[in-house]
Protein backbone atom coordinates (compact mmCIF):
# COMPACT_ATOMS: atom_id res chain seq x y z
CA UNK A 1 0.00 0.00 0.00
CA UNK A 2 1.60 3.35 -1.02
CA UNK A 3 2.51 6.17 1.80
CA UNK A 4 -0.43 8.38 2.41
CA UNK A 5 0.97 11.95 2.14
CA UNK A 6 -0.86 13.63 4.54
CA UNK A 7 -2.60 11.99 8.20
CA UNK A 8 -5.06 14.12 10.58
CA UNK A 9 -3.99 12.49 14.33
CA UNK A 10 -6.36 12.29 16.69
CA UNK A 11 -3.63 14.27 19.17
CA UNK A 12 -3.88 13.87 22.68
CA UNK A 13 -0.52 16.09 23.34
CA UNK A 14 0.76 13.02 25.97
CA UNK A 15 3.46 10.62 25.31
CA UNK A 16 1.88 7.19 23.16
CA UNK A 17 0.13 10.68 20.50
CA UNK A 18 3.32 11.90 20.70
CA UNK A 19 5.38 9.23 19.61
CA UNK A 20 2.69 8.14 16.91
CA UNK A 21 2.76 11.72 15.58
CA UNK A 22 6.72 10.97 14.99
CA UNK A 23 6.50 7.43 13.76
CA UNK A 24 4.01 8.53 11.15
CA UNK A 25 6.14 11.10 9.84
CA UNK A 26 9.45 8.69 9.82
CA UNK A 27 7.47 5.55 8.98
CA UNK A 28 5.79 7.25 6.23
CA UNK A 29 7.16 10.53 5.46
CA UNK A 30 4.17 12.18 5.83
CA UNK A 31 2.90 15.25 6.81
CA UNK A 32 0.63 15.27 10.37
CA UNK A 33 -2.17 17.26 11.14
CA UNK A 34 -3.12 17.12 14.88
CA UNK A 35 -6.51 17.02 16.27
CA UNK A 36 -7.12 17.84 19.89
CA UNK A 37 -10.68 17.95 21.33
CA UNK A 38 -11.46 19.42 24.51
CA UNK A 39 -14.52 17.61 25.65
CA UNK A 40 -14.51 18.73 28.74
CA UNK A 41 -11.48 16.23 30.13
CA UNK A 42 -10.17 19.04 32.97
CA UNK A 43 -6.86 19.33 31.11
CA UNK A 44 -5.10 22.64 29.67
CA UNK A 45 -4.71 22.02 25.73
CA UNK A 46 -2.53 24.44 24.90
CA UNK A 47 0.80 22.71 26.03
CA UNK A 48 -0.60 20.28 22.76
CA UNK A 49 -0.27 22.77 20.28
CA UNK A 50 3.43 23.65 21.71
CA UNK A 51 4.00 19.98 21.92
CA UNK A 52 2.86 19.83 18.43
CA UNK A 53 5.03 22.67 16.90
CA UNK A 54 7.45 21.14 18.68
CA UNK A 55 7.53 18.01 16.86
CA UNK A 56 7.54 19.83 12.98
CA UNK A 57 3.59 20.23 12.89
CA UNK A 58 3.19 23.32 11.04
CA UNK A 59 0.94 25.54 12.82
CA UNK A 60 -1.99 25.78 10.54
CA UNK A 61 -2.00 22.04 10.84
CA UNK A 62 -2.68 21.61 14.26
CA UNK A 63 -6.83 22.03 15.44
CA UNK A 64 -7.73 22.89 18.80
CA UNK A 65 -11.53 22.67 19.52
CA UNK A 66 -13.98 23.15 22.16
CA UNK A 67 -16.94 20.91 21.36
CA UNK A 68 -17.94 20.59 24.61
CA UNK A 69 -21.27 22.12 24.10
CA UNK A 70 -21.60 20.04 21.10
CA UNK A 71 -20.75 16.50 22.99
CA UNK A 72 -23.41 17.36 25.31
CA UNK A 73 -26.32 18.49 23.03
CA UNK A 74 -25.64 16.15 19.96
CA UNK A 75 -24.40 12.82 21.74
CA UNK A 76 -25.05 13.11 25.81
CA UNK A 77 -28.19 14.36 25.88
CA UNK A 78 -29.52 12.04 22.64
CA UNK A 79 -28.49 9.04 25.04
CA UNK A 80 -29.49 9.97 27.73
CA UNK A 81 -33.08 10.21 26.76
CA UNK A 82 -32.90 6.31 26.08
CA UNK A 83 -31.93 6.23 29.52
CA UNK A 84 -28.88 3.64 28.90
CA UNK A 85 -27.06 1.56 30.11
CA UNK A 86 -24.59 -1.15 29.00
CA UNK A 87 -25.09 -4.23 30.66
CA UNK A 88 -27.29 -2.52 33.14
CA UNK A 89 -25.08 -0.25 34.42
CA UNK A 90 -22.48 1.57 32.47
CA UNK A 91 -23.68 4.98 31.08
CA UNK A 92 -21.06 4.85 27.75
CA UNK A 93 -19.07 8.12 29.07
CA UNK A 94 -15.84 6.68 26.68
CA UNK A 95 -18.16 4.88 23.84
CA UNK A 96 -20.40 8.30 23.65
CA UNK A 97 -17.18 10.64 23.46
CA UNK A 98 -15.43 8.75 20.00
CA UNK A 99 -18.06 9.18 17.50
CA UNK A 100 -17.79 13.20 17.61
CA UNK A 101 -14.00 12.74 17.82
CA UNK A 102 -14.06 10.48 14.65
CA UNK A 103 -16.63 12.69 12.97
CA UNK A 104 -14.23 15.84 13.24
CA UNK A 105 -10.96 13.83 12.49
CA UNK A 106 -12.90 13.10 8.48
CA UNK A 107 -14.40 16.85 8.22
CA UNK A 108 -10.54 18.22 9.01
CA UNK A 109 -8.85 15.16 6.65
CA UNK A 110 -11.28 16.73 4.06
CA UNK A 111 -11.47 20.66 4.58
CA UNK A 112 -6.81 19.89 4.91
CA UNK A 113 -6.98 17.66 1.81
CA UNK A 114 -5.62 14.54 4.01
CA UNK A 115 -5.96 11.28 2.63
CA UNK A 116 -5.89 9.03 5.91
CA UNK A 117 -6.80 8.95 9.72
CA UNK A 118 -4.98 8.30 13.06
CA UNK A 119 -5.93 7.01 15.92
CA UNK A 120 -4.07 6.18 19.40
CA UNK A 121 -6.05 2.97 20.18
CA UNK A 122 -4.73 -0.24 20.71
CA UNK A 123 -5.64 -3.27 19.24
CA UNK A 124 -7.12 -4.82 21.95
CA UNK A 125 -9.88 -2.14 22.98
CA UNK A 126 -13.06 -1.12 21.76
CA UNK A 127 -12.19 2.30 20.92
CA UNK A 128 -10.02 1.63 17.36
CA UNK A 129 -13.37 -0.37 16.64
CA UNK A 130 -15.77 2.94 17.34
CA UNK A 131 -12.86 4.98 15.96
CA UNK A 132 -12.81 3.11 12.34
CA UNK A 133 -16.49 2.42 12.01
CA UNK A 134 -17.49 6.08 12.57
CA UNK A 135 -14.87 7.13 10.43
CA UNK A 136 -15.50 4.50 7.62
CA UNK A 137 -19.65 4.99 7.82
CA UNK A 138 -18.88 9.15 7.20
CA UNK A 139 -16.40 8.56 4.29
CA UNK A 140 -16.00 5.34 2.98
CA UNK A 141 -12.96 6.31 0.41
CA UNK A 142 -10.75 7.15 4.11
CA UNK A 143 -7.62 5.26 4.99
CA UNK A 144 -7.18 4.40 8.60
CA UNK A 145 -3.98 4.17 9.89
CA UNK A 146 -3.75 2.10 13.63
CA UNK A 147 0.18 2.58 14.60
CA UNK A 148 -0.64 -0.15 17.65
CA UNK A 149 -1.61 -2.83 15.17
CA UNK A 150 1.51 -1.89 12.90
CA UNK A 151 4.60 -1.17 14.63
CA UNK A 152 7.07 -2.86 16.78
CA UNK A 153 7.01 -0.38 19.65
CA UNK A 154 5.50 -3.26 22.12
CA UNK A 155 6.44 -2.23 25.86
CA UNK A 156 6.97 1.08 27.36
CA UNK A 157 10.78 0.36 27.89
CA UNK A 158 10.90 0.65 23.29
CA UNK A 159 8.24 3.72 23.49
CA UNK A 160 10.34 5.53 25.68
CA UNK A 161 13.64 4.08 23.58
CA UNK A 162 11.89 5.68 20.62
CA UNK A 163 10.70 8.99 22.45
CA UNK A 164 14.50 9.40 23.95
CA UNK A 165 15.87 9.20 20.24
CA UNK A 166 13.69 11.62 18.62
CA UNK A 167 13.64 14.09 21.35
CA UNK A 168 10.09 13.82 22.02
CA UNK A 169 9.59 15.32 25.41
CA UNK A 170 8.90 12.79 28.10
CA UNK A 171 7.41 13.55 31.43
CA UNK A 172 8.52 12.48 34.79
CA UNK A 173 5.88 10.06 35.67
CA UNK A 174 6.04 8.61 32.38
CA UNK A 175 9.72 7.47 32.27
CA UNK A 176 8.08 4.39 35.44
CA UNK A 177 5.05 2.09 35.33
CA UNK A 178 2.06 4.16 35.08
CA UNK A 179 -0.23 2.22 38.14
CA UNK A 180 -3.23 3.04 35.85
CA UNK A 181 -4.83 4.94 32.33
CA UNK A 182 -7.39 7.18 32.68
CA UNK A 183 -9.84 8.38 29.75
CA UNK A 184 -11.84 11.58 30.77
CA UNK A 185 -14.18 14.15 29.21
CA UNK A 186 -17.54 16.21 30.37
CA UNK A 187 -19.55 12.84 31.17
CA UNK A 188 -17.10 11.11 33.29
CA UNK A 189 -14.04 9.70 34.25
CA UNK A 190 -12.89 5.75 33.37
CA UNK A 191 -9.55 4.05 34.72
CA UNK A 192 -8.39 0.76 33.97
CA UNK A 193 -5.61 -1.32 33.44
CA UNK A 194 -2.21 -1.87 36.08
CA UNK A 195 -3.18 -1.70 39.87
CA UNK A 196 -7.03 -2.52 38.43
CA UNK A 197 -6.32 -5.39 36.37
CA UNK A 198 -7.15 -8.33 39.49
CA UNK A 199 -10.99 -7.82 39.52
CA UNK A 200 -10.79 -9.88 43.04
CA UNK A 201 -8.51 -6.60 44.26
CA UNK A 202 -10.58 -3.46 45.74
CA UNK A 203 -9.46 -0.60 43.82
CA UNK A 204 -7.48 1.86 45.87
CA UNK A 205 -8.73 5.00 46.73
CA UNK A 206 -6.78 7.24 44.54
CA UNK A 207 -7.91 5.79 41.27
CA UNK A 208 -11.40 7.58 42.14
CA UNK A 209 -10.57 11.69 40.97
CA UNK A 210 -14.26 13.29 40.50
CA UNK A 211 -16.44 11.84 43.53
CA UNK A 212 -15.81 12.03 47.11
CA UNK A 213 -15.97 8.48 49.17
CA UNK A 214 -19.68 8.29 50.04
CA UNK A 215 -18.32 7.60 53.01
CA UNK A 216 -16.55 11.01 53.58
CA UNK A 217 -19.33 12.60 51.81
CA UNK A 218 -21.49 15.62 53.71
CA UNK A 219 -23.92 14.28 56.36
CA UNK A 220 -26.66 16.54 55.61
CA UNK A 221 -28.15 16.13 52.21
CA UNK A 222 -28.38 18.34 49.80
CA UNK A 223 -31.54 19.08 47.34
CA UNK A 224 -31.30 19.98 43.12
CA UNK A 225 -34.57 20.25 40.83
CA UNK A 226 -33.86 19.75 37.15
CA UNK A 227 -36.17 20.94 34.27
CA UNK A 228 -36.63 19.15 31.28
CA UNK A 229 -38.02 19.99 28.06
CA UNK A 230 -38.72 17.33 25.66
CA UNK A 231 -36.62 14.79 27.64
CA UNK A 232 -33.87 17.09 27.76
CA UNK A 233 -32.32 18.92 31.00
CA UNK A 234 -32.36 22.51 30.48
CA UNK A 235 -32.28 23.79 34.11
CA UNK A 236 -31.29 23.93 37.47
CA UNK A 237 -33.15 25.52 40.23
CA UNK A 238 -34.90 27.31 38.02
CA UNK A 239 -31.74 28.68 36.43
CA UNK A 240 -31.64 27.53 32.76
CA UNK A 241 -28.34 26.52 31.78
CA UNK A 242 -26.60 25.67 27.89
CA UNK A 243 -25.85 21.54 27.69
CA UNK A 244 -22.38 21.87 28.84
CA UNK A 245 -22.73 24.05 32.00
CA UNK A 246 -25.63 21.86 33.08
CA UNK A 247 -23.44 18.84 32.95
CA UNK A 248 -20.97 20.44 34.55
CA UNK A 249 -23.05 21.86 37.27
CA UNK A 250 -24.17 18.04 37.81
CA UNK A 251 -20.87 16.66 38.10
CA UNK A 252 -20.04 19.26 41.12
CA UNK A 253 -22.95 18.02 42.93
CA UNK A 254 -22.44 14.52 42.53
CA UNK A 255 -18.90 14.26 42.86
CA UNK A 256 -19.44 16.61 46.43
CA UNK A 257 -21.60 13.67 47.51
CA UNK A 258 -20.16 10.70 46.30
CA UNK A 259 -22.62 9.62 43.69
CA UNK A 260 -21.74 8.18 40.60
CA UNK A 261 -19.02 5.45 41.36
CA UNK A 262 -18.79 2.29 39.28
CA UNK A 263 -16.40 -0.91 39.32
CA UNK A 264 -17.93 -2.85 36.62
CA UNK A 265 -16.55 -5.83 34.86
CA UNK A 266 -17.44 -5.54 31.10
CA UNK A 267 -17.57 -7.67 27.45
CA UNK A 268 -15.35 -5.49 25.18
CA UNK A 269 -16.70 -5.85 21.63
CA UNK A 270 -13.51 -7.64 20.85
CA UNK A 271 -14.25 -10.82 22.80
CA UNK A 272 -12.29 -9.91 26.39
CA UNK A 273 -13.70 -8.83 29.53
CA UNK A 274 -11.89 -6.29 30.81
CA UNK A 275 -12.29 -4.23 34.60
CA UNK A 276 -13.12 -0.38 34.68
CA UNK A 277 -13.29 2.24 37.36
CA UNK A 278 -15.87 4.71 36.32
CA UNK A 279 -17.08 8.28 37.62
CA UNK A 280 -19.76 9.26 36.25
CA UNK A 281 -21.48 12.14 38.93
CA UNK A 282 -23.82 14.60 36.91
CA UNK A 283 -24.70 11.56 34.28
CA UNK A 284 -26.36 9.28 37.57
CA UNK A 285 -28.13 12.33 38.64
CA UNK A 286 -29.14 13.31 35.48
CA UNK A 287 -30.45 9.19 34.78
CA UNK A 288 -32.33 9.26 37.76
CA UNK A 289 -33.98 12.89 37.12
CA UNK A 290 -34.65 11.87 33.35
CA UNK A 291 -36.50 8.35 34.84
CA UNK A 292 -38.28 10.22 37.42
CA UNK A 293 -40.17 13.00 35.16
CA UNK A 294 -40.84 10.14 32.55
CA UNK A 295 -42.33 8.67 35.22
CA UNK A 296 -45.56 10.78 35.18
CA UNK A 297 -45.52 11.97 31.37
CA UNK A 298 -44.76 8.74 29.59
CA UNK A 299 -47.36 6.03 28.56
CA UNK A 300 -46.80 2.61 29.93
CA UNK A 301 -46.54 1.01 26.57
CA UNK A 302 -43.98 3.51 25.53
CA UNK A 303 -42.33 3.38 28.40
CA UNK A 304 -42.11 -0.52 28.90
CA UNK A 305 -40.94 -0.63 25.17
CA UNK A 306 -38.11 2.30 25.37
CA UNK A 307 -36.95 0.11 28.14
CA UNK A 308 -37.02 -3.26 25.79
CA UNK A 309 -34.98 -1.22 23.26
CA UNK A 310 -32.54 0.29 25.68
CA UNK A 311 -30.02 -2.72 25.89
CA UNK A 312 -30.05 -3.09 21.82
CA UNK A 313 -29.10 0.92 21.55
CA UNK A 314 -26.97 1.03 24.57
CA UNK A 315 -24.32 -2.34 23.08
CA UNK A 316 -24.72 -0.41 19.54
CA UNK A 317 -22.78 2.92 21.27
CA UNK A 318 -20.93 0.58 23.07
CA UNK A 319 -19.66 -1.22 19.75
CA UNK A 320 -18.83 1.59 17.89
CA UNK A 321 -22.41 1.64 15.60
CA UNK A 322 -23.23 5.44 16.56
CA UNK A 323 -23.61 6.39 12.81
CA UNK A 324 -25.32 3.31 11.54
CA UNK A 325 -29.07 3.33 9.80
CA UNK A 326 -30.23 0.85 12.97
CA UNK A 327 -28.85 3.52 15.85
CA UNK A 328 -30.67 5.77 13.76
CA UNK A 329 -34.24 4.32 13.49
CA UNK A 330 -34.34 3.78 17.12
CA UNK A 331 -33.29 7.09 18.09
CA UNK A 332 -35.83 8.31 16.07
CA UNK A 333 -38.58 6.42 18.37
CA UNK A 334 -36.90 7.48 21.34
CA UNK A 335 -37.03 11.19 20.53
CA UNK A 336 -40.79 10.63 19.51
CA UNK A 337 -41.42 9.14 22.86
CA UNK A 338 -40.24 12.27 24.66
CA UNK A 339 -42.50 14.83 23.18
CA UNK A 340 -44.51 15.11 26.33
CA UNK A 341 -41.72 14.65 28.66
CA UNK A 342 -41.36 17.90 30.40
CA UNK A 343 -41.54 18.71 33.72
CA UNK A 344 -39.46 19.58 36.83
CA UNK A 345 -37.45 16.59 39.35
CA UNK A 346 -36.71 16.99 42.42
CA UNK A 347 -33.55 15.34 43.74
CA UNK A 348 -32.05 14.24 47.07
CA UNK A 349 -28.47 13.82 47.29
CA UNK A 350 -26.83 11.59 49.90
CA UNK A 351 -24.08 9.82 50.40
CA UNK A 352 -23.28 8.50 46.68
CA UNK A 353 -27.25 8.50 46.20
CA UNK A 354 -29.59 10.12 43.97
CA UNK A 355 -33.45 9.75 45.09
CA UNK A 356 -36.18 11.37 43.29
CA UNK A 357 -38.51 12.67 45.65
CA UNK A 358 -40.31 14.80 43.84
CA UNK A 359 -41.44 15.25 40.35
CA UNK A 360 -44.51 17.35 38.44
CA UNK A 361 -45.41 18.01 34.74
CA UNK A 362 -48.32 20.30 33.28
CA UNK A 363 -48.54 17.24 31.01
CA UNK A 364 -48.19 14.90 33.94
CA UNK A 365 -50.57 11.89 33.74
CA UNK A 366 -50.83 10.76 37.32
CA UNK A 367 -54.49 11.17 38.45
CA UNK A 368 -54.77 11.52 42.01
CA UNK A 369 -58.27 10.88 41.61
CA UNK A 370 -57.82 6.86 40.64
CA UNK A 371 -55.09 6.00 43.16
CA UNK A 372 -56.47 7.54 45.73
CA UNK A 373 -57.44 5.38 48.33
CA UNK A 374 -60.15 7.65 50.06
CA UNK A 375 -63.65 7.86 48.01
CA UNK A 376 -62.61 8.36 44.32
CA UNK A 377 -66.38 9.76 43.32
CA UNK A 378 -66.95 7.54 40.78
CA UNK A 379 -63.97 7.72 38.65
CA UNK A 380 -62.93 4.37 38.64
CA UNK A 381 -65.41 0.95 39.30
CA UNK A 382 -63.43 -1.42 41.25
CA UNK A 383 -65.85 -3.79 39.95
CA UNK A 384 -64.71 -3.35 36.19
CA UNK A 385 -61.59 -5.23 37.54
CA UNK A 386 -63.13 -8.48 37.50
CA UNK A 387 -64.24 -8.65 33.95
CA UNK A 388 -60.58 -7.91 33.21
CA UNK A 389 -58.86 -9.92 35.70
CA UNK A 390 -60.90 -13.56 33.91
CA UNK A 391 -60.38 -12.82 30.62
CA UNK A 392 -56.57 -12.25 31.19
CA UNK A 393 -57.19 -15.53 32.96
CA UNK A 394 -58.54 -17.55 30.20
CA UNK A 395 -55.96 -18.68 29.22
CA UNK A 396 -53.94 -19.78 32.12
CA UNK A 397 -57.53 -21.51 33.06
CA UNK A 398 -57.38 -23.75 29.68
CA UNK A 399 -53.64 -24.02 30.05
CA UNK A 400 -54.13 -25.38 33.57
CA UNK A 401 -57.20 -27.53 33.03
CA UNK A 402 -55.33 -29.57 29.84
CA UNK A 403 -52.16 -30.00 32.01
CA UNK A 404 -54.55 -31.64 34.54
CA UNK A 405 -55.71 -34.24 31.95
Amino acid sequence: MTAPKKVVLAYSGGLDTSIILKWLQTEYGCEVVTFTADLGQGEELEPARRKAELLGVRPENIFIEDLREEFVRDFVFPMFRANTLYEGQYLLGTSIARPLIAQRLVEIAEATGADAVAHGATGKGNDQVRFELAAYALDPGIRVIAPWREWDLTSRTRLLEFAEAHQIPIARDKRGEAPFSVDANLLHTSSEGKVLENPAEEAPPYVYQRTVDPEAAPDTPEYVEIGFERGDPVAIDGAALSPAALLTRLNELGGRHGIGRLDLVENRFVGMKSRGIYETPGGTVLLAAHRGIESITLDRGAMHLKDELMPRYAELIYNGFWFSPERAMLQAAIDTSQAGVTGTVRLKLYKGQASVVGRRSAGSLYSEAHVTFEDDAGAYDQKDAAGFIRLNALRLKLLAARDRR
